[in-house]
């Protein structure tokens, strides 16, 4: 009987391990043909039967594609937004989730709610109104335009952060208190070391929004050379054709920071939303 158990137990072990294997090369699949693709040349590229791997590896696309249009400026661009709409949002929303968090406040609970709603509100229907204040303003074809509209609508780092935050014990906050520390010292001192891992999950999921972020640059450039990776990629697309074989040899270089960061601290991303979940 205990050796049957076993089997089955075996059994279904090597079924879910199968599973998951397959579903993994589903996932990776596009990108392996992303990169098939930006090795061939335009005829083969839409050749039938389509061939994963090409016949003649074209490695000058990622030249062509590189000084087809300024890409470098526009990858600098994209670095540069995603570097400080990164720092912004995961700052905001440290303060944000603890001052929901920790601190005790008249209406804290409606704010919070407010927060929650905004979650609910589509990204497009606030693009609107801000682009008629940007305007107004004079910030339109700016990259602060695009700052000030990423760093202020950060819904999900705020509860993000506030239900990390809700997680530490109370006792912290009193024995900071009683060593006559204020609120400003007790988030710098105690709560910001203790809340790394939901930051750099929060960091990672901002730096890939912010770097493929594609609709709201479109809303607010109007000058090439302020364009980001995203929007510099859609001009590969001619009025009738299309290079496919440069867009992907565009796309492979333009994933490769998304691609690192994610690799470099994925453990974060994990232990992140893992703790988040253990206290409301």
């Amino acid at each position: 009987m205990a050796n049957r158990k076993n089997k089955q137990k075996r059994f279904y072990t090597l079924l879910v391990q199968v599973i998951l294997v397959f579903m993994a090369v589903l996932a990776l699949f596009p990108f392996l043909w992303m990169i098939s693709t930006s090795l061939k040349g335009s005829e083969e590229a839409f050749a039938y039967p389509p061939k994963l791997i090409p016949e003649i590896f074209h490695w000058d696309n990622y030249e062509k594609a590189m000084t087809a249009l300024p890409f470098g400026k526009a990858y600098l661009n994209s670095l540069k937004l995603a570097v400080i709409n990164v720092t912004g949002q995961v700052l905001t929303s440290a303060m944000a989730g603890y001052a929901l968090g920790k601190l005790r406040f008249r209406g804290s609970g409606v704010v919070f709610g407010g927060f929650i709603a905004v979650m609910m509100v589509p990204y497009t229907v606030i693009s609107i109104p801000l682009f008629l204040i940007f305007s107004q303003l004079n910030l339109i074809d700016t990259h602060l335009s695009i700052i000030l509209m990423t760093v202020a609508y950060m819904p999900m780092g705020v509860f993000l952060c506030r239900q990390f935050i809700m997680a530490l014990p109370d006792e912290l906050m009193e024995a900071g208190i009683i060593d006559g520390a204020n609120y400003g010292s007790m988030f710098f001192r105690i709560v910001l070391p203790l809340v790394k891992p939901a930051l750099a999950s929060l960091g990672i999921f901002s730096f890939m929004w912010n770097w493929n972020s594609f609709y709201t640059p479109l809303i607010f450039l109007n000058s090439q050379e302020k364009y980001t990776v995203p929007l510099l990629l859609n001009m590969f697309k001619g009025k009738y054709t299309v290079d496919w074989s440069l867009i992907m040899a565009a796309s492979t270089i333009a994933v490769i920071p998304v691609l690192a960061v994610y690799l470099f601290a994925q453990k974060y991303i994990i232990e992140g939303i893992t703790i988040t979940g253990m206290k409301s």
